[in-house]
């Protein structure tokens, strides 16, 4: 097959925070994963795992999600706020029913994106919430005047306000978040975002309204034009961004699946629900232009991943699965789409960062290993903030069983400000190797500055006993031709090249 690539056609800037994360307080993901607390006899700063921020620091984390996720519609904030001996304590009635102790709060998320370096995103509790609690939670964590929420933000330690980048007015509002109709949802919107104040024009809190579950697109279409609705003139003013939720259940909702068996047939369908994807966000993308057609609005897909029956013996609550090649497939088909879309999609949040669903990392005590998935996020690293270039694959092949064929090879390309063309390309066959031409318009001259590539057989996966069995490992299948590259890509593969 050939990829063809137009390096001279621009086609928009992929965003950084199309790479962004996600914490639920859920499972062992903040409490054990991304916490141990200032007195845990693991090494950390302020509370926070130094092997796991420094970990997170390398795939430069652009934005933080956080604190739901479903737990976002029972959490008032107050509760995580002050001395933590004094913190009230919960049922958290999403994930396994364990008492939640508020010991990682407003204050240890901020630090925790203080060391990280990434920008934040706050979501904000509507199910069982009020527009005052929203509003002031607000006034507490941006506000540098003189006010209650201030004087009591001060009290707490933090003299300055922090910046928060972007807020969720609520979070699947169809379901946990209180099983709304679009119509109602969208009037509680336009009514709690009112009071998302901007209190320092100079970091103005972009809004995400909550959007749909997977293909749900009445619920896009109703929630548009219920916000649009008497609001026409101001209609941008009232969100910046629209939220979609997608995950991959190989066996469906009800059955999802275990995450390291599986036999060629669910490795297929597996690829083709991550490739469904694309049409989800074309579809909603559509749906957005009527109202918005100068895609002001970002489409925020700020939940997607794998999402597989939780391993044995672990709480089933806490959704804590392991991460094997079909992840970094998963993955790489799915970033190379939101690169491709870069025009309507402008951030994402894969689900989640540390011990639950598609993580990036597992912590057992003081251990740690990096997941499939870590290293195809290290290898798209370089595409955050570049531009998009025009390419496209020919004479890609179909594979696969009837129900579920899928093209051999998908491909996103970008340039950065300094003139290097990364190049991204996920290998579905789960046996064969796939010889890929690649060339371009203008470029001659050039030469392959890195090249990498994950990889393995289909089932391989990292555990505490063996960390090291799906790394990012240097990709040498590759030689110049007079036109370009040819590249051998190994079965199973998700392969980086970065050409100057």
């Amino acid at each position: 097959m050939k990829l063809f690539i137009n390096e001279k056609v621009k086609k928009g800037t992929i965003s950084p925070e199309i790479y962004g994360q996600f914490s639920e307080h859920l499972g062992r993901g903040i409490y054990e994963g991304l916490y141990v607390g200032e007195n845990s006899d693991i090494p950390n700063e302020n509370g926070m795992r130094k092997d796991v921020v420094e970990a997170l620091k390398e795939i430069k984390v652009p934005v933080l999600r956080w604190p739901g996720g479903c737990f976002a519609d029972e959490y008032h904030w107050m509760d995580g706020i002050g001395p933590k001996e004094t913190r009230k304590k919960m049922v958290n009635t999403h994930w396994g029913g364990v008492t939640e102790d508020n010991s990682f709060g407003t204050h240890e998320f901020f630090e925790l994106v203080r060391q990280l370096g990434c920008k934040t995103y706050i979501n904000g509790n509507v199910g069982s919430g009020t527009v005052q609690e929203m509003s002031e939670w607000v006034e507490y964590m941006t506000f540098g005047g003189l006010s209650p929420m201030s004087e009591l933000r001060k009290k707490n330690g933090h003299e300055e306000p922090w910046t928060v980048d972007y807020f969720g007015v609520g979070n699947e509002n169809w379901g946990c978040g209180g099983n709304m109709r679009p119509e109602y949802y969208a009037d509680l919107y336009r009514r709690f975002q009112t009071y998302v104040r901007v209190y320092d024009p100079e970091h103005p809190i972009k809004k995400i309204c909550g959007g749909a579950n997977v293909d749900d697109y009445d619920w896009t279409k109703k929630v548009l034009g219920t916000c649009y609705d008497h609001c026409a003139p101001a209609f941008h003013g009232l969100m910046d961004g629209l939220s979609l939720h997608y995950y991959v259940h190989p066996e469906g909702w009800e059955i999802k699946g275990p995450s390291t068996e599986f036999d060629h047939e669910v490795w297929y369908k597996t690829m083709s629900k991550a490739l469904y994807m694309d049409e989800l966000v074309t579809k909603h993308g559509k749906i957005m232009d009527t109202f918005d057609p100068e895609k002001q609005i970002g489409m925020v897909v700020d939940e997607w991943g794998g999402w597989y029956t939780a391993e044995p013996g672990t709480n089933p609550g806490f959704l804590y699965q392991q991460n094997t090649v079909r992840d970094a497939l998963i993955a790489g088909i799915t970033l190379n789409i939101f690169n491709q879309h870069c025009d309507r999609v402008k951030m994402a949040c894969i689900a989640q960062m540390i011990n639950v669903l598609q993580a990036m990392i597992l912590t057992d005590g003081d251990k740690m290993i990096k997941t499939p998935t870590y290293h195809v996020f290290h290898q798209y690293r370089y595409h955050q903030g570049a531009e998009l270039v025009d390419a496209h694959i020919a004479d890609d092949g179909i594979i696969g069983p009837d129900e579920w064929q899928v093209p051999e090879v998908t491909e996103s390309v970008s340039i950065d400000k300094d003139g290097i063309i990364t190049v991204t390309l996920a290998n579905l066959s789960a046996d064969d190797a796939q010889d890929v031409d690649i060339s371009f318009v203008e470029k001659k001259d050039f030469e392959v500055q890195e090249a990498t590539v994950v990889t393995g057989e289909i089932h391989a996966h990292n555990t505490f006993e063996a960390p090291d069995e799906v790394t990012e490992e240097k990709f040498t299948g590759f030689k110049k031709t007079d036109d370009g590259l040819k590249a051998t890509l190994p079965a199973a593969s998700v392969t980086m090249l970065r050409i100057k």
